[in-house]
């Protein structure tokens, strides 16, 4: 599938996205910190049919902030998205996040649901609508703490541990230790301190979701039971008054297996109005 590059000029910054398709209404697939290549499959199988947008988040890859030590926060991130959809006037639009990148659309359709027909959060990680929030936030700072104190696989185990993602120990070693691809160790690095934090440690206004025009889907993967992201997103939903929606795969289900997760994707939207 072709693939448009381009780069959105923003006040503090330049955001570099990717236009699929055109033959059809606006999608647009965020991650954060996954940037757009990890969406690249799936963006490829939905464009058969409909105009596909996905773009790096602020900081990461090929986007750009004047400040490199900003944080990174959800309503800087929605802003982006807004100013994206704006730019290629082709809304509304439906956005797919997908963990840090479902917080991002969370806060879009908080901030400027006009411009949109649909939100499918896909796995947020919303700590802070656990019981254990406080447990959460905790560990949060510590293995942000030991990450920045150079101790990078020590935070990675304890950051699989909390999230509850069974890695066994010897496989973190061999993915985070030794040399690495310097670019990803930079993204992994403003996402350890200065993304992190913000998209975990924000809580969404439940009121103002239920009302808002655009439609409101909580996704979860169905190999994820009992994970952070999964119990997250089943508190989200029933903040919403919602069931959630069982997706291929686990976290990263739309990288496993782009077809199926597109398959399902395709049945959520055709029950939202303009979407299918």
């Amino acid at each position: 599938m072709l693939r448009d590059t381009r780069v959105l000029e923003v006040p503090d910054g330049r955001l570099y996205y990717e236009v699929r398709g055109g033959a059809g209404s606006l999608v647009v697939l965020v991650g954060a910190p996954m940037d757009a290549d990890a969406f690249g499959p799936l963006a490829d199988v939905l464009a058969a049919d409909r105009t596909v947008l996905t773009t790096d988040p602020r900081g990461i890859h090929r986007s750009e902030v004047h400040d490199p030590e900003q944080d990174s926060t959800p309503e800087l991130r929605a802003d982006d998205l807004f100013r994206l959809i704006t730019h290629l006037d082709a809304g509304p639009a439906v956005v797919v996040g997908s963990s840090g990148g479902a917080v991002s659309a969370l806060a879009l359709a908080q901030r400027h649901p006009e411009v949109l027909r649909a939100v499918v959060a896909h796995e947020p990680p919303l700590s802070e609508l656990l019981d254990d929030r406080d447990e959460l936030r905790a560990g949060t700072e510590r293995l942000v703490a030991d990450y920045l104190g150079g101790d990078v696989v020590g935070a990675w185990k304890r950051f699989f541990a909390q999230a509850g993602i069974g890695i066994p120990e010897p496989v973190v070693e061999q993915m985070f230790g030794g040399e690495r691809d310097a670019r990803q160790v930079a993204d992994e690095r403003r996402w350890f301190a200065h993304e992190m934090r913000p998209s975990t440690f924000w809580a969404p206004d439940a009121a103002a979701l239920r009302s808002a025009p655009c439609r409101v889907v909580v996704g979860i993967g169905e190999d994820s039971a009992g994970q952070l992201c999964d119990r997250a997103a089943r508190a989200l939903a029933r903040d919403l008054g919602t069931e959630p929606v069982i997706f291929p795969g686990d976290h990263t289900g739309f990288v496993d297996a782009p077809q199926a997760f597109a398959e399902r994707l395709r049945a959520v939207l055709g029950a939202v109005p303009g979407a299918g």
